[in-house]
């Protein structure tokens, strides 16, 4: 039998550069997340099927990962961590505790069909804010996800936000059955405006409600389109949305984060558990939203608590895709490399025990053979090294900085910086 020592289609290794500028990127934004008062959680990597069966209202069940424990029960690979924080939201806080602020990193994984080319492994880093049903909880998440996308160095995104009952009262009124909804939805999410346009006209909606659809592409921008809004809204709901929009806006702007904000009233959840506002995060480099999420108000219900809830999820690999190909660096902590010989092996280590004890991080490599000091150099850049000290038999030190090429000698009695 053939061994595969390769990694499964839709997951991959991530190594030494990489590696580095993923824990550093998750490190920035899990300080920010910190900065606003939120508490780190761990939730298992797999589950009881229930917690993400159809009722929950995550992925589709064929795109789950199950398997069977010895017992019989049926478990799954977590497809999305928002339901097994509002598991333990459920289960394990008391009433009292309410509001809590969590957050987590983990990763998740969904059996997409491979013809899809997208990951089936990703990192996720989000939040959650439970507890509270306001537009101060909304604005709050928003401006966090703004806040930690610019301390990582990105400038250029727009946030859309929505509101699932905008777009949930137009499908209403067009009185269409489930699947005809749900094809009229899988259009939309497409923007795919003249298949729209085309059920409406097959199925008999009537004059009104297909000109709300005509109109929704253009629900898209500033504030302002909240006027043209209001006027195809067919219900309280899509009208209470539009106010609701408007206040977290406000505030928003008291943040001073409105300069990324886009509303787009056609937008609806990508998980049927939202319930209210849902917002994407769009930049350059990435096909796909580096940050998903929303308002889930009846998801704790699922688990035996009536809890309102709000949060989202940074995808991390689609972040450092984009942070990529906009040529934005990522500090990742500077590594110097010592190299040295049998001889002076001890001085070597008293180094390095006095860099680390300042907090630098110090990579040792000895010198046992013949080889030259370019051998060294560029050992030190496939490492991404930032410098070497180079420490000869006449007890001088070669400092060789291998960002700029330049190289300097010290005696062994003079501090190295």
């Amino acid at each position: 039998m053939e061994e595969k020592l390769h990694t499964p289609e839709g997951v991959r290794d991530i190594y030494n550069k990489e590696c580095r500028i993923k824990l550093a990127l998750q490190e920035k934004l899990q300080d920010t997340l910190h900065l606003y008062g939120y508490q780190d959680i761990q939730t298992p990597t797999f589950e009881y099927f229930d917690v993400f069966r159809k009722e929950i209202g995550t992925i589709s069940v064929q795109e789950l990962y199950k398997f069977f424990d010895r017992d019989g029960n049926i478990l799954a690979l977590r497809p999305d961590i928002t339901p097994s924080v509002a598991r333990v939201a459920a289960t394990l806080f008391e009433p009292e505790d309410f509001p809590i602020r969590l957050c987590y990193t983990g990763n998740t994984f969904i059996n997409h069909s491979s013809y899809q080319g997208r990951l089936k492994e990703n990192t996720q880093l989000g939040a959650e804010l439970i507890g509270l049903d306001s537009t101060a909880a909304d604005a709050e998440m928003i401006a966090m996800v703004i806040d930690g996308l610019e301390k990582v160095g990105l400038k250029e995104f727009q946030v859309s936000v929505g509101h699932v009952d905008f777009i949930q009262s137009l499908m209403e009124a067009t009185g269409l059955t489930k699947e005809k909804k749900e094809e009229l939805h899988s259009l939309i999410v497409n923007r795919n405006y003249f298949g729209v346009e085309e059920v409406l006209d097959t199925s008999h909606v009537k004059g009104s409600v297909k000109e709300a659809f005509r109109i929704l592409p253009e629900l898209t921008g500033g504030p302002e389109i909240m006027e043209k809004a209001a006027k195809i809204a067919p219900s309280v709901n899509a009208r209470r949305a539009i106010v609701r929009l408007l206040k977290i806006y406000k505030l928003l702007v008291l943040y001073g984060v409105e300069k990324h904000i886009t509303f787009d009233l056609s937008m609806s959840g990508s998980y049927g558990y939202y319930t209210g506002i849902i917002f994407r995060a769009y930049t350059y480099g990435t096909g796909d939203a580096v940050v998903r999420g929303g308002r889930y108000d009846h998801l704790l219900e699922k688990f035996g608590k009536n809890t309102p809830s709000i949060g989202f999820a940074i995808i991390i690999d689609e972040l450092m895709s984009a942070l990529n190909r906009q040529k934005i660096p990522v500090e990742t902590g500077h590594v110097n490399l010592i190299v040295y010989t049998e001889n002076t092996e001890k001085w070597a280590l008293s180094l390095a025990k006095s860099f680390r004890a300042k907090g630098k991080c110090i990579s040792m490599y000895k010198r046992e053979g013949a080889e030259e000091k370019e051998h060294f150099i560029r050992y030190g850049r496939r490492m991404n090294a930032v410098s070497i000290l180079y420490l000869r038999e006449d007890l001088k030190i070669e400092m060789i900085n291998l960002k700029t090429g330049e190289e300097k000698i010290a005696d062994a009695a003079k501090k190295a910086d």
